[in-house]
C-alpha cells in the first residue's frame, strides 16, 4: 500500500505572512519548438547547400507537410494556392531521388512533370535547374511553339527529368524519341487547370504509359471533379496535405467590385493601368487583349499582351520584360495566364469579369502570393452586376462594392489610378535573329556583292579596300549591264576600278599605245589577254583588239599595283597623255 506523508506536518497557508504586493509569479514558459529546416525534412546536404545559395533557408508549410512523405516514396496529394511553394514541395524530393540513382538512358527520362502551359513549364524548369546542377541531375522542357530539334537532342543525350505539356510530350512519344518505361516519379502540377483546359484525355493516356508502381505526386488548387477521377485511377493510398482553403479567402487579399458606366470602361481601365506598381489585367478574348494593349499605348501606357495567338518567342520575351520590371502592365487571357508566377504583382484587374468561379480564383491568385498583400478589382457594367455577384458567391468571395468613374478620388484610393501621360508609346521593333535573315535583310558585312540591289549603294560609298572588284564571281554580271556614262573614270578614286571598267565611249578616243598605265612595260608572252571573240566575265573585255601582241603583258591586275607605280590621273583626259609611239 502506498503511504503518503502526514499532512499535519505541513505548515498551514494561514500561518504564512501575507504579502500585500501583487504576485509577480509567471507560469513556466513552454519550451519553443524549433522551426523545421530542410535538413530536418530529410533532404541531402548538397541540395540544402544549393537552396541556401539561392537564398531559400526556411521551408513553406506545404513543403514541411509533403517533403517527408514524398521522400518516403508515398503518393501525395497536395492542395495549395499559387505561390504557396508547391514547386519545391514536389521538386526537392524528386531531385533527391534522382540524385541517388544513376544517369538516365538515352530517350528514357526517369521523372516526369506535367504542366498545363508553356510558361509554367519554363518556370518549373528555371526553379529546379540550378538545384539539379548541384546534385548532377539534368532537366529539359518539352513544350509546343518551339522547334523539336533541341528537345530531341537532349533526350538522346539523356535527361533525368522532363518538364512537359501534354501535347508536346505526346508528339515526342509518337515520333519514337521519348519513352516513359523508366519513369520513377510522375508529378501533375496544377492538375485542376489541366482538367479545365481539356487535357484530361491526354493526361490519362500519358499516365497509362508510366510504370504502374511508379510514385505519383499531384498538386492542385482544388481536388474534386476530374482531378478526383485521376486520383482514383492512378494513385495508390495517397496521403493528402492541404495548406489553403479551396477559395480565395486569403487574409492579405482585398476584393473590390467597381461599378462603372459603359462609356467609361476604357478610361477607368487606362487610369488603373497608369498606376505605379506591377499590374495584371485580364480580358476574355485574344482580340480584346490586343485591343487593350493598343489603346493603352495610344494614351501613354506601355503594356504587354499574352495569349495563345502569340508565338512562343514573343510570349517568353513579354513575360521576361514584365518580370524584370521593364513594363508594369501585363494584359492576358485566362489560358495564357494559367500558372504564371510573378512576384510583386500588387493588383489584379478583371477588365472582363469571368463566368467561372475557378477562373476568378486563378486570376486572383496572381497577387497576394506567399503571404504578400494584394488587391483584386473587377470592372462591372450595370447589366453584369447580378451574374458577377452570383459567381463571386460561388467562389466564396465577398467584395466591397463601389460606384466609380474615371478621375474619381475613390478610384485612386482603391487602385492607385492616375491620369495617363497622353504621349503615345512607340516600341522599337525587336532586332531579328541572325538565323532569320536572308539576302538583303542581313548585315552589310555578310552580303555578297551580287546581292546588293542595283543602285542601292554606289561602289564609291564603301571604304577603300573593304571589298575588291575581283571578289565578284566571273560571269555573275556583265560590265555592259551598268548604264553607259553612269560614272566617268576620272571621277573615281585611284585604285578602285579595273582597266576593263572604262566606258566604251572613252576607249574609242584612244588608240593602242596612247600612253601607259603605271609606267610599266612588259614583254611577257601571252599575258592577261584572250584571243577570239569570247565575251563576259573577263577582266580586259572590251579593249580594242588591234595590235594586241604589241601591248604590255601584265601578270597582275591594275588594282593590285602599288600606288606609287601609277601616275595620278586627276582630271586628265586620255588624249592628253604621252604621244603615240611610232611603229
Amino acid at each position: 500500500m502506498t503511504s503518503f506523508a502526514d499532512p499535519s506536518t505541513f505548515p498551514s497557508v494561514l500561518d504564512a505572512p501575507v504579502d500585500e504586493t501583487e504576485s509577480t509569479t509567471t507560469p513556466a514558459a513552454t519550451p519553443e519548438v524549433a522551426a523545421p529546416t530542410f535538413i530536418s525534412l530529410g533532404l541531402p546536404k548538397d541540395l540544402v547547400r544549393a537552396l541556401n545559395r539561392e537564398g531559400i533557408t526556411t521551408p513553406f508549410p506545404i513543403q514541411q507537410a509533403t517533403v517527408p512523405d514524398a521522400l518516403a516514396g508515398r503518393d501525395v496529394l497536395g492542395r495549395g494556392q499559387t505561390g504557396s511553394g508547391k514547386t519545391l514541395a514536389f521538386g526537392l524530393p524528386m531531385l533527391a531521388r534522382m540524385a541517388a540513382g544513376g544517369r538516365a538512358r538515352p530517350l528514357h527520362p526517369r521523372a516526369l512533370v506535367l504542366v498545363p502551359t508553356r510558361e509554367l513549364a519554363m518556370q518549373v524548369n528555371d526553379a529546379l535547374m540550378p538545384l539539379g546542377k548541384s546534385v548532377g541531375v539534368f532537366l529539359k522542357t518539352a513544350v509546343g511553339g518551339v522547334p523539336y530539334d533541341r528537345q530531341i537532342d537532349s533526350l538522346r543525350r539523356g535527361v533525368e527529368i522532363i518538364v512537359a505539356t501534354p501535347g508536346r510530350l505526346g508528339d515526342l512519344i509518337s515520333r519514337g524519341v521519348c519513352n516513359l518505361d523508366d519513369i520513377e516519379v510522375t508529378v501533375l502540377d496544377e492538375a485542376d487547370q489541366m482538367a479545365d483546359m481539356g487535357f484530361l484525355p491526354d493526361v490519362t493516356e500519358l499516365l497509362a504509359k508510366t510504370p504502374a508502381g511508379a510514385q505519383r505526386l499531384l498538386f492542385s488548387a482544388t481536388l474534386d471533379g476530374d482531378v478526383d477521377t485521376l486520383v482514383k485511377r492512378f494513385m495508390t493510398d495517397p496521403v493528402t496535405h492541404s495548406t489553403a482553403p479551396p477559395t480565395a479567402a486569403v487574409s492579405t487579399m482585398d476584393h473590390h467590385l467597381l461599378l462603372i458606366p459603359p462609356h467609361d470602361k476604357f478610361a477607368v481601365a487606362a487610369s488603373i493601368a497608369a498606376r505605379q506598381g506591377r499590374t495584371m489585367m485580364f480580358a476574355r478574348t485574344q482580340m480584346g487583349v490586343d485591343r487593350l494593349v493598343e489603346q493603352f499605348a495610344a494614351v501613354g501606357v506601355r503594356a504587354g499582351a499574352l495569349h495563345g495567338g502569340k508565338t512562343q518567342r514573343v510570349r517568353t520575351r513579354t513575360l521576361a520584360e514584365f518580370k524584370e520590371g521593364r513594363m508594369n502592365v501585363l494584359v492576358a487571357t485566362d489560358v495564357a495566364a494559367r500558372g504564371i508566377h510573378v512576384d510583386g504583382v500588387s493588383l489584379v484587374v478583371h477588365v472582363d469579369p469571368p463566368k467561372d468561379p475557378k477562373d476568378y480564383l486563378h486570376r486572383a491568385g496572381r497577387t497576394a502570393r506567399a503571404g504578400e498583400s494584394g488587391a483584386v478589382a473587377t470592372l462591372v457594367l450595370p447589366k453584369q452586376r447580378r451574374t458577377t455577384l452570383a459567381m463571386l458567391e460561388k467562389a466564396g468571395v465577398e467584395p466591397a462594392q463601389t460606384r466609380v468613374r474615371s478621375g474619381d478620388a475613390a478610384l485612386t484610393e482603391l487602385t492607385g489610378a492616375q491620369e495617363p501621360s497622353g504621349v503615345p508609346v512607340v516600341d522599337e521593333p525587336a532586332p531579328p535573329r541572325r538565323g532569320e535573315r536572308r539576302h538583303g535583310d542581313r548585315p552589310r558585312g555578310e552580303r555578297r556583292f551580287g546581292d546588293r540591289p542595283t543602285g542601292g549603294r554606289r561602289f564609291e560609298d564603301r571604304p577603300q579596300g573593304e571589298r575588291r572588284f575581283g571578289d565578284r564571281p566571273q560571269g555573275e554580271r556583265r560590265f555592259g549591264d551598268r548604264p553607259t556614262g553612269e560614272r566617268r573614270f576620272e571621277d573615281r578614286p585611284q585604285g578602285e576600278r579595273r582597266f576593263g571598267d572604262r566606258d566604251r565611249a572613252d576607249r574609242g578616243e584612244r588608240r593602242s599605245g596612247d600612253g601607259n598605265f603605271g609606267e610599266r612595260r612588259g614583254s611577257r608572252p601571252g599575258g592577261g589577254w584572250h584571243s577570239g571573240d569570247r565575251q563576259g566575265g573577263y577582266r580586259h573585255e572590251g579593249r580594242a583588239r588591234d595590235h594586241r601582241d604589241e601591248r604590255p603583258r601584265d601578270d597582275r591586275s591594275w588594282a593590285d599595283r602599288p600606288r606609287d607605280e601609277r601616275a595620278a590621273t586627276g582630271e586628265r583626259r586620255f588624249s592628253g597623255r604621252r604621244p603615240t609611239r611610232t611603229h
